[in-house]
Parts: structure tokens; sequence; C-alpha cells
């Protein structure tokens, strides 16, 4: 029979909040927040989404106040996507109801990871009022 070292409360509670921060680093990401804009290059993070359907990924963007022609997808990798529009009329944080710091904005610029396995190369980019519709084939 094994003789079991009683532990403190106190190195149980170390031991849970060093998983919590293991599990922190390599989970936490995704929901760690931060700025949606970058006041050095004048760009503002578009609202975006991300569907996962067995055939397909298809990632959308809200790029409001731009064109098509001004519009660029590029992979960077097989799993990150680099979006680039410029707005036909600048932002003011004032706009945005930011009363705290000041900026103004003519570009949207996102990084986005894709998180599953997709083919780069087959790619297809809709864009129609705003709208930014990226559709990726899944890899099987």
């Amino acid at each position: 029979m094994a003789i079991r070292k009683k532990r403190s409360f106190h190195d149980m509670i170390d031991e849970y909040f060093q998983d919590l921060e293991e599990w922190a680093e390599k989970f936490g990401e995704p929901f760690a927040e931060r700025p949606s804009w970058n006041l050095r290059n004048c760009s503002i993070e578009p609202l975006r989404e991300t569907l996962i359907t067995p055939t397909e990924v298809l990632v959308t963007l809200d790029l409001p106040f731009t064109s098509k022609g001004t519009v660029k997808v590029k992979p960077l990798g097989s799993s990150i996507l680099e979006i680039e529009a410029k707005m036909n009329r600048k932002i003011r944080l004032h706009e945005l109801g930011v009363t705290h710091c000041e900026g103004e904005f003519h570009k949207y610029h996102a990084h986005m990871r894709i998180p599953v396995p997709v083919n780069m190369n087959k790619m297809k980019v809709n864009y129609k009022k705003g709208l930014l519709e990226i559709h990726l084939p899944r890899k099987h």
C-alpha cells in the first residue's frame, strides 16, 4: 500500500492557478481582448464571422465605406489570410463613441487564422455592398 502525502490547501490552490495559467496560454489567444484599431497605420479591424462547414470555410467581413477595387485578400501561408481595404472616407474615433483618445482611420486591415486545413489556391472572393465573402474549400 502506497502512502500518500497530504497536500496543504495552499498547495492545491497554487496547483489550480498554475493549471489555469497553462490553459490560458494554450487556448486564451482567441479570447484575449485588444483594441480593434491601429493608430500608427490608420487602420481599423473589420467585423468578421467564420463559418466552418464539412466542405468549406466561409469568412464574412463587414467593410462599409469601401469599393470593390480597393479590397485585397492575400493568403499568408496555409492557414492565415490578410485582408486590406481602403475606405472612401475617413472615420474619426469620436464618431465611434470613443472619447478617451483621438485618431482617424482610412483603411481596414485584418489577419485571420483559419482553424482547419483549407486549399488556399481555390479561394473564391465575392464583394457586394460592403460585405466581403471568402469561400475556402476544405482539405480532406
